[in-house]
């Protein structure tokens, strides 16, 4: 009987790393890695006894990265812009793990990444938090990583925390403030990505050196809200936000996500149909919104 090719998955107890773990294991045809810098958190305990091996590494330090990625066939590679909000602290790690994926010949790399949208639009646009992934999506391309990169849209998380409703003026009914003007808006839901990043895994050679760009419903924001009220019974209403307005809004973040609506204005290629395919059970809005509309209830 062949041995189980190694996985490992990076970010392991967030959430991509968390539902790519969770999908490895739940297939059995693989030993999962799971990589985090706290072994301790109860995520990471989770994992152990689901059976992944859970091993400890700092993206800052390059020789536990070697460490955490000796002997792995392949793996699942996200970085998080948000954990310090520093662009070249995310292509730091992001290009420190792809030379040790090239040095120690890892077959195959998942990584999650952006459009570099900076390039594209000829500096007129700047989303940190993307380019940093686009520069390290070109940079693993540039070395010869075989690399697939997996772009994935807003999170319907993001609407429990980010982008979580507020009540209006009135004091009855509740604001989605989120500044796509009449543009369809993709989203799916983190927890969807595992088993697309499975799939991925399974057909090396159909889908390295592709970048795909994942959703599963493409809706207005005045849509978005219908569904939200009728599963909450609560009155959730389109904002008509603009983007300037988006900006000012002061919180940490707000001119950096200001930025990301307006690119995504510009309709960045995100696939339903090819989504589906590598996920057949991944939710649309509305189912997922039925599960989660208990989150809502302190509306």
């Amino acid at each position: 009987m062949a041995a189980k090719r190694v996985v490992a998955v990076f970010g392991a107890t967030g959430a991509q790393g968390g539902s790519v773990a969770a999908a490895l294991l739940a297939n059995g045809g693989y030993t999962v890695r799971a990589i985090t810098r706290d072994t301790t958190k109860p995520a990471a305990l989770k994992l152990k006894e689901a059976g992944a091996e859970v091993v400890c590494a700092d993206l800052d330090n390059e020789t536990n990265v070697e460490s955490a990625l000796t002997g792995a066939d392949s793996a699942f590679v996200v970085t998080n812009f948000w954990e310090h909000f520093n662009k070249d602290k995310e292509i730091e790690q992001g290009k420190r793990i792809a030379d040790v994926t090239k040095r120690l010949g890892l077959k195959h790399v998942v990584y999650s990444g952006l459009e570099n949208v900076k390039k594209l639009t000829g500096g007129k646009l700047e989303v940190l938090h993307f380019d940093g992934k686009g520069e390290v999506e070109e940079y693993f391309r540039a070395i010869g990583v075989p690399m697939t990169s997996v772009r994935l849209p807003s999170y319907f998380e993001n609407l429990l925390t980010f982008f979580r409703p507020t009540k209006a003026s009135d004091g009855e009914t509740y604001n989605l403030a989120i500044p796509m003007g009449d543009m369809l808006l993709d989203g799916m839901s983190v927890s969807d990505l595992g088993p697309v990043v499975v799939s991925v895994l399974k057909c090396p050679a159909k889908y390295i050196g592709k970048d795909i760009g994942l959703s599963t419903d493409k809706l207005l924001v005045a849509q978005y809200a219908d569904i939200m009220s009728k599963a909450t019974g609560k009155t959730i209403k389109d904002a008509k936000i603009s983007l300037d307005a988006y900006r000012s809004l002061g919180f940490p973040g707000a001119q950096e996500l200001g930025n990301m609506f307006e690119f995504y204005q510009m309709k960045p290629v995100r696939n339903v149909d090819l989504t589906l395919e590598l996920n057949p059970k991944a939710k649309k809005f509305q189912e997922w919104m039925q599960q989660n509309k208990d989150a809502y209830k302190d509306l």
